[in-house]
């Protein structure tokens, strides 16, 4: 970038720095709309759906009591980080899972965690790293449910991992008829493979046991590179290093030709951050307003290339692993969703179809101009047991965030762009994430995901008169 231009950039910040309204705006606390107890919504603040009862259990008791008596469809949720309905459908009983949240044991010894599906990520946190302990694999914002969590199969950043179905070892489910059963990789598997990954469509979680691993310390190292050159620096840089513990690259938005590779690297160094785990409750101000300037100002993607970006990966801090792994989403929250709002989209693709991708995404979000805020990589391993598994073969992620208004024209806009990139992927041998708004065609749909016919052909065995609903079975599953 030019004198000039960096100048005029870095004046148009002091410029709106000082206008004290603006900043107010930004840095508030996200504002939160009114709502009735009895309509549920998720955090896109989009899907507003409308049911009858709304049931917060706090025993297992409870939950097997209300799938057995309930007559009408019965949908679950938790943190309500999906983004596509897929925590209820209309006139169901909803089970809101966020108060049954136990730790139930945990074992220094044998490095394992039991607790009920509500507890949130952070919890486990809390009650394992004064055993210097840390979870194997999870997503990478502490205040997800486990359920939930485990219900969209998600993952993180680790390096050599992959979908958190990896580091499972059983889990409690309430069935259809009640009865509660534990399933796991070597028992009940059928129940274990659809539940995983399975979007409530099989039964309530009601507990997971979970393995863990040793809470290290972490250096952090980071690179500026064109993104031709990344697949080939990840086999040989991160891949191929036993000591790389977490890892992604951030693409630069609009042009789409370079990334920010960030790798944190096992380290004997002493920490540089003092704190073990994220602190709970920070405003996040800075964060917003970081997220205003890229999405809403003029020269936004270049002040967040040029200023935010070197600020804010200055140095190479060394932290505990636990710390790098308890961030709250909260970062990621604008100050309303009314007008506009921040919604995420999801790509798997196959590692040696990683450049082809790219191309065609370029164009396409070009092509719509997207908004795109950042476009984030990341890497995981095959999964053989999911019944809905997104990795089906060794994958690069491309989880893309951008800003859409909430009108029905944007609404239609963004579904025209995401069946493209949908059809760009499957066109590649790879698939799409579903927690996210529900745009792809049932063609499109199956062909991600070649083994639904099994997981419907489970459901209907386990659940005759799809007792649990929601939106994103409501289409696919017709």
């Amino acid at each position: 970038m030019n004198l000039v231009k960096r100048t005029l950039i870095v004046a148009a910040v002091a410029v709106t720095l000082r206008a004290g309204w603006a900043v107010w705006l930004v840095v508030r606390a996200p504002l939160t709309p009114p709502s009735s107890p009895l309509v549920v919504n998720d955090v896109s603040q989009m899907n507003p759906i409308r049911v009858d009862q709304v049931l917060a259990p706090t025993t297992t008791e409870e939950i097997v009591e209300a799938v057995r008596t309930h007559r009408g469809p019965v949908s679950i949720g938790g943190a309500r980080h999906s983004m596509g309905g897929q925590i209820a459908t209309e006139n169901a009983l909803f089970l809101d899972m966020r108060h049954f949240d136990r730790i139930l044991d945990f074992s220094a010894d044998t490095r394992t965690i039991t607790a009920q599906a509500g507890a949130t990520w952070r919890q486990i946190q809390d009650r394992i790293d004064p055993s210097n302990l840390s979870i194997c694999i999870m997503q990478s914002f502490a205040n997800f449910t486990l359920g939930g969590s485990l219900s969209v199969n998600g993952h993180g950043r680790y390096v050599g991992g992959g979908p958190l179905v990896q580091s499972v070892q059983s889990v409690k489910v309430v069935l259809a008829d009640g009865s509660l059963v534990e399933a796991s990789p070597t028992n009940n598997e059928d129940i274990f493979d659809g539940v995983i990954g399975g979007y409530g469509g099989i039964g309530v979680i009601t507990e997971a046991t979970l393995a863990l691993t040793e809470n290290v310390r972490v250096k952090r190292h980071s690179e500026v590179m064109p993104i031709s050159k990344y697949r080939a620096y990840f086999v040989d840089q991160v891949r191929s290093q036993p000591s790389a513990i977490f890892h992604n690259a951030n693409i630069f938005p609009d042009t789409y030709a370079d990334v920010r590779a960030v790798t944190f690297s096992r380290t004997n160094d002493p920490v540089t951050v003092p704190e073990r785990l994220f602190p709970v409750d920070d405003g996040y101000g800075l964060n917003r307003l970081a997220f205003w300037i890229l999405s809403g100002w003029p020269f936004g993607k270049q002040i967040g290339r040029h200023v935010i970006d070197p600020l804010y990966f200055r140095g190479e801090p060394v932290e505990w692993r636990n710390y790098e792994a308890s961030s709250d989403v909260a970062e990621l929250e604008p100050a309303s969703r009314a007008d506009n709002t921040y919604v995420l989209q999801e790509y798997f693709v196959p590692v040696e179809q990683f450049d082809n991708f790219v191309l065609q995404m370029r164009r396409i979000l070009q092509t719509h101009r997207v908004n795109v805020v950042n476009i984030s990589i990341r890497h995981a391993n095959p999964d053989p047991r999911s019944l809905l598994a997104w990795a089906r073969t060794e994958v690069f992620a491309f989880v893309i965030y951008y800003e859409q208004a909430t009108t029905d024209a944007a609404r239609a806009e963004v579904g025209a762009w995401t069946r493209a990139l949908i059809d760009s992927v499957l066109d590649v041998g790879g698939s799409y994430y579903l927690p996210y708004q529900l745009h792809a065609t049932k063609a499109q749909f199956r062909r991600a995901y070649p083994r639904a016919a099994e997981y419907f052909a489970l459901k209907r065995r386990v659940d005759p008169t799809s007792k649990f609903r929601n939106k994103l079975l409501d289409k696919y599953g017709t």
